[in-house]
């Protein structure tokens, strides 16, 4: 009566029914994975193509992301960690 692709064309359509308020934010999610593969990928490919050249000490490194804006403390008296000296060290 009814074939494999059938049955799976059947299946597809009742999951989109049911599934219709989650499947924008489900295709959004493919499309942000695919670029970041494609991304990942293209990059991988610049470097492999990229002369190998030793990085010297004074050669600041390019680290993308993205920048917080400076939380404040909860009150005015927490410590934070690099307000306390090492241990063995008198404060000043």
């Amino acid at each position: 009566m009814f074939g494999l692709s059938e049955l799976a064309v059947v299946l597809v359509v009742i999951i989109a029914v049911l599934a219709a308020k989650r499947l924008p934010d489900l295709v959004r999610s493919a499309g942000k994975s695919a670029r970041i593969l494609k991304a990942e990928a293209r990059a991988m490919k610049d470097q492999d193509r990229a002369p190998e050249t030793p990085e010297t000490p004074g050669t600041p490194r390019i680290i993308q992301g993205e920048t917080l804006p400076p939380s404040t403390p909860a009150s005015g008296s927490a410590e934070r960690a690099g307000d306390t000296p090492p241990e063995g060290r008198p404060a000043r």
